[in-house]
Protein backbone atom coordinates (compact mmCIF):
# COMPACT_ATOMS: atom_id res chain seq x y z
CA UNK A 1 0.00 0.00 0.00
CA UNK A 2 1.19 3.43 -0.70
CA UNK A 3 0.56 6.00 2.26
CA UNK A 4 -1.55 9.32 0.64
CA UNK A 5 -0.71 10.86 3.55
CA UNK A 6 3.09 10.25 5.05
CA UNK A 7 6.37 8.88 2.53
CA UNK A 8 9.13 7.67 5.04
CA UNK A 9 12.27 6.42 3.54
CA UNK A 10 14.93 4.29 5.61
CA UNK A 11 18.46 3.42 5.43
CA UNK A 12 21.18 1.29 7.55
CA UNK A 13 24.16 3.10 8.20
CA UNK A 14 27.30 1.66 9.30
CA UNK A 15 28.09 4.36 12.23
CA UNK A 16 27.23 4.79 15.51
CA UNK A 17 23.61 6.59 15.78
CA UNK A 18 25.46 9.19 17.70
CA UNK A 19 27.47 9.79 14.84
CA UNK A 20 24.52 9.79 12.26
CA UNK A 21 22.31 11.91 14.76
CA UNK A 22 25.13 15.00 13.88
CA UNK A 23 23.94 14.63 10.38
CA UNK A 24 20.50 14.88 10.95
CA UNK A 25 20.45 17.65 13.95
CA UNK A 26 22.88 20.24 12.67
CA UNK A 27 21.21 22.87 10.25
CA UNK A 28 24.85 23.36 8.32
CA UNK A 29 25.46 20.11 8.21
CA UNK A 30 21.98 19.16 6.64
CA UNK A 31 22.76 21.62 3.76
CA UNK A 32 24.55 18.53 2.80
CA UNK A 33 22.30 15.96 1.85
CA UNK A 34 19.19 18.31 1.65
CA UNK A 35 18.43 19.05 -1.70
CA UNK A 36 15.49 21.16 -1.64
CA UNK A 37 17.76 23.20 0.98
CA UNK A 38 21.35 22.78 -0.03
CA UNK A 39 24.17 24.65 0.69
CA UNK A 40 22.93 26.25 4.48
CA UNK A 41 23.94 29.35 6.46
CA UNK A 42 22.78 30.15 9.70
CA UNK A 43 20.88 33.41 8.88
CA UNK A 44 20.24 33.82 13.27
CA UNK A 45 20.64 31.63 15.59
CA UNK A 46 18.43 28.26 14.86
CA UNK A 47 17.31 29.49 11.78
CA UNK A 48 18.66 28.38 8.24
CA UNK A 49 18.69 29.49 4.80
CA UNK A 50 19.23 27.30 1.85
CA UNK A 51 18.70 26.84 -1.97
CA UNK A 52 16.68 24.17 -3.56
CA UNK A 53 18.76 22.52 -6.23
CA UNK A 54 15.34 21.85 -8.00
CA UNK A 55 14.60 25.46 -8.29
CA UNK A 56 16.88 28.24 -7.54
CA UNK A 57 14.74 29.36 -4.69
CA UNK A 58 15.60 30.20 -1.13
CA UNK A 59 14.39 27.84 1.47
CA UNK A 60 14.68 28.18 5.27
CA UNK A 61 14.38 26.26 7.73
CA UNK A 62 14.34 25.66 11.34
CA UNK A 63 15.32 22.67 13.52
CA UNK A 64 13.74 21.04 16.82
CA UNK A 65 16.07 19.11 18.29
CA UNK A 66 15.36 16.11 20.71
CA UNK A 67 18.47 14.60 21.60
CA UNK A 68 17.76 12.27 23.74
CA UNK A 69 14.79 10.79 21.16
CA UNK A 70 17.35 11.53 18.06
CA UNK A 71 14.32 12.87 16.53
CA UNK A 72 14.37 16.04 14.47
CA UNK A 73 11.31 18.07 13.65
CA UNK A 74 12.15 20.59 10.41
CA UNK A 75 9.86 22.91 9.74
CA UNK A 76 10.03 24.66 6.13
CA UNK A 77 9.08 27.72 3.95
CA UNK A 78 9.61 30.35 1.29
CA UNK A 79 10.04 32.64 4.04
CA UNK A 80 10.72 32.77 7.81
CA UNK A 81 7.12 33.97 8.35
CA UNK A 82 5.76 31.18 5.87
CA UNK A 83 7.71 28.95 7.51
CA UNK A 84 5.73 25.49 9.33
CA UNK A 85 6.60 21.45 10.12
CA UNK A 86 7.27 19.23 7.02
CA UNK A 87 9.20 16.60 8.20
CA UNK A 88 10.82 14.61 10.61
CA UNK A 89 13.80 12.24 10.74
CA UNK A 90 14.56 9.54 13.46
CA UNK A 91 17.65 7.60 14.40
CA UNK A 92 17.70 3.74 15.81
CA UNK A 93 20.20 2.55 17.24
CA UNK A 94 21.72 -0.35 15.92
CA UNK A 95 21.49 -2.45 19.22
CA UNK A 96 18.07 -1.47 19.49
CA UNK A 97 17.22 -3.68 16.34
CA UNK A 98 20.00 -5.89 17.41
CA UNK A 99 22.79 -5.07 14.86
CA UNK A 100 25.45 -4.15 16.83
CA UNK A 101 26.05 -0.57 18.59
CA UNK A 102 28.27 0.89 15.56
CA UNK A 103 25.04 0.66 12.85
CA UNK A 104 22.11 2.61 12.95
CA UNK A 105 18.78 3.23 10.71
CA UNK A 106 18.17 6.85 9.98
CA UNK A 107 14.80 7.25 8.46
CA UNK A 108 12.94 10.41 6.99
CA UNK A 109 9.66 11.07 7.17
CA UNK A 110 7.60 13.88 5.46
CA UNK A 111 3.18 14.66 5.44
CA UNK A 112 1.36 15.52 2.11
CA UNK A 113 0.05 18.99 1.91
CA UNK A 114 -3.71 19.30 0.55
CA UNK A 115 -1.92 21.67 -1.85
CA UNK A 116 0.92 19.63 -3.54
CA UNK A 117 -0.08 18.71 -6.36
CA UNK A 118 0.59 14.41 -7.46
CA UNK A 119 3.62 15.37 -9.20
CA UNK A 120 4.85 17.28 -6.34
CA UNK A 121 4.22 14.50 -4.01
CA UNK A 122 6.20 12.18 -6.32
CA UNK A 123 9.04 14.45 -6.52
CA UNK A 124 9.47 14.90 -3.12
CA UNK A 125 9.34 10.80 -2.39
CA UNK A 126 11.91 10.30 -4.82
CA UNK A 127 14.11 13.01 -3.64
CA UNK A 128 13.75 11.85 -0.01
CA UNK A 129 14.84 8.07 -0.84
CA UNK A 130 17.28 9.71 -2.58
CA UNK A 131 18.90 11.83 0.24
CA UNK A 132 18.80 8.81 1.82
CA UNK A 133 21.72 7.18 -0.13
CA UNK A 134 23.41 10.92 0.30
CA UNK A 135 23.33 10.00 4.25
CA UNK A 136 24.66 6.92 4.08
CA UNK A 137 27.63 8.00 1.75
CA UNK A 138 28.80 11.08 3.94
CA UNK A 139 28.53 9.48 7.01
CA UNK A 140 30.35 6.35 5.77
CA UNK A 141 32.96 7.81 4.14
CA UNK A 142 34.13 10.31 7.18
Amino acid sequence: MRDPHCHSSSILVERSAEVAFEIMSEGVKQGQWAWGSANRIEVEPGLFKGTSVFTGKETFVSLDVDRQRLQVDYSVGASKDAMQFRNMSRVIPGDLLKIGADKCVVTLLTWRLATQSDAAWEQMSCVHEAEMFLIKGLLERE
